[in-house]
């Protein structure tokens, strides 16, 4: 599996989601809202998810083993940090 194209859109407002992303695998198949969180050691992501009858959250998609989970935050991460990098630049030049 092949993570072919990472879409971030930051969010500007203030609090704990930083971003709403979608991924493309292998030019083929896409799992859009998958949110970067602050959280207190730093970055991380969580799956698309849905309120179930009994008022907790499930994953719609996910990983199914921590290999795979790694792989597609270092990917989320890295577009992220590059969007962020991207934005400050545009502030300074403005």
């Amino acid at each position: 599996m092949q993570i072919t194209d990472v879409r971030v859109r930051r969010i500007e407002k203030e609090g704990k989601m930083k971003a709403i992303v979608s991924i493309t695998l292998d030019n083929e198949f896409v799992i859009h809202d998958i949110k970067v969180i602050e959280g207190e050691k730093g970055l991380f992501i969580a799956m698309p998810s849905r309120k179930a009858a009994d008022g907790e959250y499930r994953d719609i998609a996910h990983p199914i083993n921590s290999e795979t989970r790694d792989t597609i935050q270092k990917a989320i991460l890295t577009k992220y940090e590059m969007t962020a990098l991207e934005s400050q630049e545009d502030e300074t030049y403005a």
